[in-house]
């Protein structure tokens, strides 16, 4: 979860993450190939009154990931909120 500025996008947050989390891997691990990202990402907006209820989804998102795939993850949201994939 990320509390963004006004001045800085989304797209310039994802873009910073992406080359950040890339450099620090490859230049820390012994990992036989680099890692890449793919383009797509996913942002949803949290309102403040469900703050609480996303910092314990992410601090059990490990385990819940046991039970739950991350595409049906997705498939549950898209079907509960009506969301329609944009291409």
């Amino acid at each position: 979860m990320i509390s963004l500025s006004k001045d800085l996008t989304i797209s310039k947050t994802v873009q910073l993450i992406k080359g950040e989390s890339s450099h620090w891997f490859n230049a820390n691990t012994n990992a036989t190939e680099k890692l890449s990202w793919q383009d797509d990402y996913w942002a949803v907006g949290v309102s403040e009154s469900h703050i609480g209820q996303v910092r314990e989804y992410i601090k059990n998102q490990e385990e819940h990931h046991k039970r739950n795939s991350f595409s049906e993850e997705v498939e549950g949201f898209m079907k509960k909120y009506s969301w329609q994939l944009n291409k």
